[in-house]
């Protein structure tokens, strides 16, 4: 088994209602790279999201009597903070800085997933501007994922990640938030392990194995490499959801 992870590199910054799918045919083309079925394209958030408009201008924001509380206690600018709010179904945790929620999308993540880093509004490089994680990523990935097969007559999956701490861990790790075309969980239950034992709980976040992957290839700062094209995934290509990755409330034992 061999993974191929290549970046598709110079791809301009992208801007409300750029055509993504414009900008990843090219940058396949760049880097010499037909799609061939069971290929993946994994996305950052940021493109995902600056391309589907979700800029907010904090000087527009109005901040309620709740945000106003919290941000007292966590030292954040309130206006965030009632970006954080709206974006939440529930605040889960709070310290200085940072404020863990659960987001409307289901899983936990700090601040709602809402980033002041790499990000500059319509022609306003100031630290107004902000961005929130795409409205829908399942639907973002699948739109993509249909118009790149319908181009290249191949079948393959799209996936789009973040970046996200995690629970009794250090660091920031490439995770999925959304995806299409693949599989989120791959259940090895009922197969057996080297030595003859059937695996009976054994169930593989394939999706986040790839994000994490592919977001070494990526970088968190100013690398500039959004996009990376991969060969080679060891699973079988399927259509996916986040909701698989979601770890149901009752079965939560952080919280």
């Amino acid at each position: 088994m061999k993974l191929e992870l290549t970046p598709l590199t110079n791809i301009p910054m992208v801007h409300t209602g750029d055509d993504l799918v414009k900008l990843i045919s090219e940058g396949l083309t760049r880097a010499g790279i037909t799609p061939s079925d069971g290929d993946i394209l994994v996305l950052a958030q940021k493109i995902v999201s600056k391309a589907e408009g979700q800029w907010v201008n904090l000087a527009l924001i109005q901040p309620s009597t709740r945000a106003i509380t919290l941000a007292a206690t966590n030292e954040k600018d309130p206006r965030l903070v009632e970006l954080i709010l709206q974006e939440s179904k529930q605040v889960l945790r709070i310290r200085s800085g940072t404020i863990i929620v659960e987001h409307r999308l289901g899983f936990v993540c700090a601040n709602a997933g809402i980033d002041h880093s790499n990000v500059a509004g319509n022609g306003d490089a100031g630290e107004e501007w902000v961005l929130l994680l795409p409205e829908d990523p399942d639907a973002s990935a699948r739109n993509l994922r249909e118009k790149l097969e319908e181009i290249f007559g191949a079948r393959i999956g799209v996936l789009i990640i973040d970046s996200h701490g995690r629970a009794w861990r250090q660091g920031v790790v490439g995770v999925a938030i959304g995806l299409s075309g693949m599989p989120g969980l791959v259940d090895m239950r009922g197969k057996n392990d080297l030595f003859g034992y059937t695996l009976r709980i054994t169930t593989i976040g394939a999706a986040d194995e790839l994000a994490a992957a592919a977001s070494l290839i990526m970088g968190q700062a100013d690398e500039g490499t959004p996009i990376v094209h991969a060969r080679g995934f060891p699973y079988a290509l399927r259509e996916g959801s986040l909701v698989e990755l979601i770890r149901p409330k009752e079965q939560d034992l952080f919280r």
